[in-house]
């Protein structure tokens, strides 16, 4: 678990406050006895999981794509090639849903705006040294088949609305602790 105690204050005052304003349908399956704590969530997201990403061509046509999704910080991360065209969308319109759904065991759905962590004109995040560094050691350094800087551009996702679905909560806990 890579998140401080504040990720996890501003991760779960998102759940709860995206869950209440929900529809009463959504509400009546989303049960405090069938979600996840921030702390529990953090606990289940780890290494990597494919998340369905949406994003909306220039005519406003939706598009899906999986992204290999990192959830760091209370947040999803995920990279793409430069010149994919996700990351053309990405760029004119940063508005995003993603999906990370795991059976019928949990689906956790987000939307939000994305960030660009390593522009390939501008300055990078602040943190984006230690992200690159996560990433090389989870892919290994790549140096071998791409630029890191040059071939890949690197997302967070800031959600506005996050909500976890996740019917049997100690099996789901208990096999992330095995």
């Amino acid at each position: 678990m890579r998140e401080t105690s504040e990720d996890l204050q501003e991760l779960q005052a998102l759940l709860d406050a995206s869950l209440s304003r929900s529809t009463s349908h959504l509400r009546s399956i989303i049960k405090a006895e069938s979600t996840l704590t921030a702390e529990q969530l953090t606990q289940v997201l780890t290494g990597m999981c494919t998340l369905a990403l949406s994003t909306v061509t220039a005519k406003g046509e939706p598009r899906i794509s999986g992204v290999d999704g990192h959830f760091l910080h209370g947040k999803w991360h995920f990279g793409t090639a430069r010149n994919a065209a996700k990351a053309r969308h990405l760029a004119a319109r940063p508005a995003v849903s993603a999906a990370y759904m795991r059976g019928e065991d949990l689906g956790v759905f987000t939307h939000g705006k994305v960030e660009i962590l390593n522009p390939q004109d501008g300055e990078p995040a602040a943190d984006w040294p230690d992200l690159l560094a996560y990433f090389k050691d989870f892919y290994g350094d790549g140096d071998d088949f791409f630029d890191w800087e040059n071939d890949v551009v690197y997302y967070r996702l800031h959600p506005h609305w996050m909500t976890v679905y996740a019917p049997d909560i100690a099996k789901l806990t208990a096999a992330s602790q095995s």
